[in-house]
C-alpha cells in the first residue's frame, strides 16, 4: 500500500497483517481526495475505524492540517502510529484506540471518513446519528444501502466503484452544492 498524492506521494505504508483490516482501495482513495481537493487544505480530518491509517495519512499529505485516526484494534494502532512517524507526521496527528460509536459525538473535524468493517452495518448507524461535521464520508459495501439521513447529516451523494460505494452526508441545515456537483 502506498500514498497516492501529494507530499508524500509513492511513499509506502505498512499494512495490518490478517484480514481483519480491509484497506481502502488506491482507485477509491483516489477518487475520494479528487472530489475533497478544494476542501482538503488546512481541513481537520478524522479517520474513524482507521485501519492503517491511510485514508488519514493521505488527507495530511495533501494539505490536512491535522488528522485524528480512530481505531479499536491494537495491532492496527501501532500500525498507524508506525506509519506516521516514518514520514515524520506525528505532530500532526492524534491516535486513539476507541470504537468510533464511543468518541463520534466528541469528534470534532471539519472532514470525517467513516469505514467500519462491512460486517459491522449497526455501527454505520449509530456513528453517523452521533456525528456533528460539516463533511461526513463513509466507505461501504455495494450491497449495503445507507439512509438518506441520519440525525442532522443528510445524503448528498453516493459515488460507487466496484464493490465500494462513498456515500457523501452534509449537515441538513446547511446544504452545500459543491460536494454534490463535483466531478469524480
Amino acid at each position: 500500500m502506498r500514498v497516492i498524492g501529494g507530499e508524500f506521494r509513492s511513499r509506502t505504508l505498512k499494512s495490518v497483517p490478517g484480514l481483519d483490516t480491509r484497506p481502502t482501495p488506491d482507485r477509491m482513495r483516489e477518487a475520494l481526495f479528487s472530489i475533497l481537493a478544494p476542501h482538503i487544505e488546512g481541513a481537520i480530518f478524522a479517520d474513524l475505524c482507521a485501519g492503517t491509517g491511510a485514508v488519514g495519512i493521505e488527507a495530511l499529505s495533501r494539505g490536512a492540517r491535522y488528522a485524528l485516526f480512530v481505531e479499536s484494534n491494537r495491532t492496527a494502532i501501532q500500525v498507524i502510529r508506525d506509519n506516521l512517524k516514518s514520514l515524520g507526521l506525528a505532530a500532526r496527528a492524534d491516535v486513539r484506540q476507541a470504537r468510533a460509536s464511543a468518541i463520534a459525538k466528541s469528534v470534532q473535524a471539519d472532514i470525517v471518513f467513516l469505514d467500519p468493517p462491512y460486517h459491522a452495518e449497526r455501527e454505520y448507524s449509530v456513528v453517523l446519528h452521533l456525528l456533528n461535521a460539516p463533511l461526513v464520508i463513509a466507505q461501504h459495501d455495494v450491497r449495503l444501502d445507507l439512509a438518506d439521513r441520519y440525525g442532522s447529516l443528510t445524503k448528498i451523494r453516493t459515488l460507487r466503484q466496484g464493490d465500494n460505494c462513498l456515500s457523501f452526508f452534509e449537515p441538513a441545515e446547511t446544504p452545500d452544492a459543491t460536494i454534490e456537483s463535483a466531478g469524480a
